[in-house]
């Protein structure tokens, strides 16, 4: 292994297995630019053992691996021998990890939460995410978008990259309320809405609501017109009312299975509608404790390259069983299984990270590999280009988030990788070309 103190020019990753753009597994190098942070190229098989010569000449001529400009002095490769190269893991929807939540008094406060959370994340291999708040007061709602807000703007993550928010609530049935504070649910406000929506100043990315709400519609539009994606869940829903929502320019499904009406022959509701839509995306709680893997593979059948695997990780994430509250609402952690203190039959968010979501997929599942990775990179990532027509790409920083930039392994696109061992396990997590999770130091 040749080292990576150098800061100038380019860095090679080398493996066994490297996924490419297409989907499909082999040995390769991943080139990446540190002056941009972005991929500059991604070449088949071993290294050229001329990319370890100090001298940087012989990479530099090859404009297709690297790009000249970016070389200055040396190229550096790291030979990750059997590992698997990945695209980092997207998860858009986490309420918090590490003891810390989204969901906050202060946008300070939150901005301090939301980084450690992403730091947290970051260790299981997810390299970017959207901050979800729970349904709460205005109050508070606000100072959470605005926190968020605050600290997607960091121009050097020292975790996951954090895109923006999701907000699941508060235009949810209370009905379908689950762990959501039921306290804090309300009628669909365009008033309130658009006050979350500027005060995210574009960071905003996804709303989740129940489309059968008197409202409801309105909401859509204006979600639509600010350029955030529009989710449905939390919700009891019809076919015909979810197929309306989904015409009116809903896209995507906050966990499927939970919180909804479940499936029946005569009564598909959200879940048949869902599936039935090719243009749909799923998201799928995999910590076999949702929804059974039986489930699991059934909906990854009947929607293939549609399903998104997400935590909806609490503040417990990581930190073992015991007590704490999710919002407001006390929870209790017992046998990796989340449940409300005072309701154990309801789940109340999980202590799922994507790493073992995965795991869990390509495992107990049986989704094939390539598939399970997918629905942990590309396929969340395609849910937030949905709506880049109408406002361009949100700008993080110096970054612009847009089509096909994060959960690719594409030659212009972001350098955030995780490299995991065969048993999938987190080796190394990298965001923008740079290590924020390197236990095995293989990039000192």
């Amino acid at each position: 292994m040749s080292g990576v103190a150098n800061q100038s020019g380019a860095l090679g990753l080398a493996a066994d297995e490297v996924v490419r753009p297409d989907g499909t597994v082999g040995p390769a190098t991943v080139w990446v630019a540190r002056s941009t942070g972005r991929i500059t190229g991604i070449e088949p098989g071993r290294p050229d053992p001329r990319a370890r010569r100090a001298a940087g000449a012989d990479v530099v001529e090859r404009a297709d691996v690297v790009e000249r400009a970016d070389v200055v002095e040396r190229a550096d490769v790291v030979d990750l021998g059997a590992r698997l190269i990945a695209p980092g893991f997207v998860d858009v929807h986490v309420h918090g990890g590490d003891g810390a939540e989204v969901n906050g008094s202060s946008a300070d406060d939150v901005a301090r939460s939301v980084t450690r959370v992403a730091a947290f994340h970051a260790s299981h291999g997810t390299t970017a995410m959207l901050a979800t708040t729970v349904t709460d007061t205005p109050e508070r709602l606000a100072a959470s978008v605005a926190g968020i807000a605050r600290a997607a703007r960091t121009t050097a993550p020292s975790g996951a990259r954090i895109l923006g928010s999701h907000l699941e609530g508060p235009f949810l049935a209370p009905g379908r309320a689950g762990a959501q504070n039921p306290a804090h649910l309300r009628a669909p406000d365009r008033d309130e809405l658009r006050r979350l929506l500027e005060l995210g100043e574009g960071t905003v990315r996804l709303v989740t609501l129940a489309p059968e709400l008197p409202g409801a519609d309105a909401l859509i539009a204006d979600c639509l017109e600010a350029g955030a994606v529009v989710a449905l869940g939390h919700t009891n829903a019809d076919e015909e009312a979810a197929r309306r929502a989904f015409a009116a320019g809903a896209s995507h499904v906050t966990h499927l299975w939970n919180a909804m009406a479940p499936l029946h022959h005569r009564r598909p509701g959200l879940v048949g509608a869902a599936l039935a839509d090719p243009t749909v995306t799923v998201e799928v709680i995999c910590d076999l404790h949702h929804v059974s893997p039986s489930v699991v593979a059934l909906t990854a059948r009947l929607a293939p390259g549609r399903v998104v695997l997400v935590t909806d990780a609490i503040s417990a994430t990581g930190a073992g069983p015991g007590r704490y509250t999710l919002g407001a609402l006390p929870v209790v952690v017992e046998d990796g299984r989340a449940s409300l203190a005072e309701d154990p039959d309801t789940l109340a968010g999980s202590v799922l990270t994507m790493d073992a979501a995965v795991r869990n997929a390509a495992g107990a599942v049986g989704i094939k590999r390539p598939a399970a990775l997918r629905a942990a990179t590309s396929t969340p990532a395609s849910v937030l280009h949905d709506t880049q027509g109408s406002r361009g790409a949100l700008t993080v920083g110096t970054l612009a988030i847009g089509a096909l930039t994060v959960g690719t392994l594409a030659v212009g696109a972001l350098a955030d990788i995780v490299v995991l061992e065969p048993t999938l396990a987190v080796a190394a997590t990298l965001v923008g070309g740079r290590p924020v999770h390197d236990p095995g130091r293989l990039f000192a």
